[in-house]
């Protein structure tokens, strides 16, 4: 799904983003809901203005990870995060990519299609900027359920490329 948003991106640079998995949802421009793609939960992906938001709701609870410029918060971006949520456990790991110069736009529109074809993938571009995204797109499983994330900024070439994968979790399970 590809959606062309009214509103300025917030952040510009991945040095301004944090992340958090304490947050209630919050103000989105676009959303898409999938039903089914983890162990009879479902999944809302959220474009943000200032970056995104996802919600997975199970019988056993909900998880919602903010990865996005919050102005009430210090930046922080941990390059890993390994927990239990919800009764499930939960890993995120982040990296910030800098593509050779003069290939950014075409790794941009290489991206951006195809998570915009995919029926798991929501993409939002940003006015004034064809390079200006946030793109979500998720791996369906029964027990486990991947999604990664890219920001895109062209202002300073960089993408903020991020994988969690969240697996149901059974009694006496340690991890």
């Amino acid at each position: 799904m590809h959606a062309e948003l009214s509103v300025p991106y917030a952040d510009t640079a991945p040095g301004q983003l944090s992340f958090a998995l304490d947050l209630p949802e919050l103000p989105a421009l676009e959303t898409r809901e999938l039903a089914g793609v983890f162990d009879g939960g479902e999944l809302t992906l959220r474009l943000l203005g200032a970056s995104h938001q996802v919600v997975l709701r199970t019988p056993e609870g909900t998880l919602t990870e903010t990865l996005a410029c919050l102005t009430d918060r210090t930046p922080s971006l941990p390059p890993m995060v390994e927990t239990r949520v919800a009764g499930m456990h939960y890993r995120f790991g982040v990296f910030v990519e800098s593509p050779p110069t003069g290939d950014f736009g075409d790794v941009v529109s290489t991206l951006r299609q195809g998570v915009a074809r995919s029926p798991y993938g929501l993409v939002g571009v940003f006015p004034g900027d064809d390079n200006a995204i946030t793109a979500l797109l998720v791996e369906p499983g029964h027990a486990r359920v991947v999604w990664r994330t890219w920001h895109a900024y062209p202002q300073t070439g960089q993408l903020v490329v991020t994988r969690t994968t969240v697996t149901a979790q059974t009694e006496g399970d340690p991890r």
